[in-house]
């Protein structure tokens, strides 16, 4: 069997040998990408929150060898050569973190999410589910994000940070 490459934050990297570990552990303990955090290990979170091919997933509840040929890109990737992500850069002038450990997963999440949003899938709070252009309103931000956990009280600045980001580039 031919051994295929998971490809992180535009890197080739050999999965791992314990088809048991997980995609977080993998990324933490393996390649020693330390912005994916571990919260609570149980999906609940957010914390742990990366992207695979574009979407967003929870890391802690993915095996590492599912992803074998899948471009998967952490906090530390969404940056380019020119500097921070443009969310990244709202995150502080919008005062979106207090402790910071939400903040990597927030920002992977927000990224996701905008996408979705950009593909037209429907939240919860949807008004229109056949609209192909979908507002992202504070209302539409917040049930969307609501994956994506914050004890320190930053949930305000998050929102204000991707508000700007991605509600006002979609008008």
């Amino acid at each position: 069997m031919k051994n295929v490459a998971i490809r992180i934050n535009g890197s080739a990297v050999a999965p791992p040998a314990d088809p048991r570990v997980s995609l977080l552990d993998f990324l933490r303990e393996t390649l020693h990408l330390h912005g994916t955090k571990k919260g609570c290990n149980q999906g609940a979170c957010g914390a742990c929150t990366v992207l695979v091919d574009g979407e967003r997933i929870v890391s802690c509840l993915a095996l590492a060898v599912q992803y074998v040929g899948r471009d998967i890109v952490t906090i530390e990737g969404l940056a380019g050569q020119d500097g921070p992500h443009r969310l990244q850069q709202a995150f502080i002038e919008h005062d979106g973190f207090q402790c910071g450990y939400c903040t990597p997963g927030q920002i992977c999440s927000a990224v996701g999410m905008a996408a979705e949003a950009r593909r037209g899938l429907p939240s919860h709070v949807t008004d229109d589910l056949s609209a192909r252009r979908i507002a992202l309103t504070r209302d539409e931000l917040r049930e969307r994000m609501s994956g994506n956990l914050c004890r320190c009280g930053a949930h305000n600045g998050i929102i204000a940070a991707i508000a700007e980001t991605y509600a006002r580039a979609a008008e």
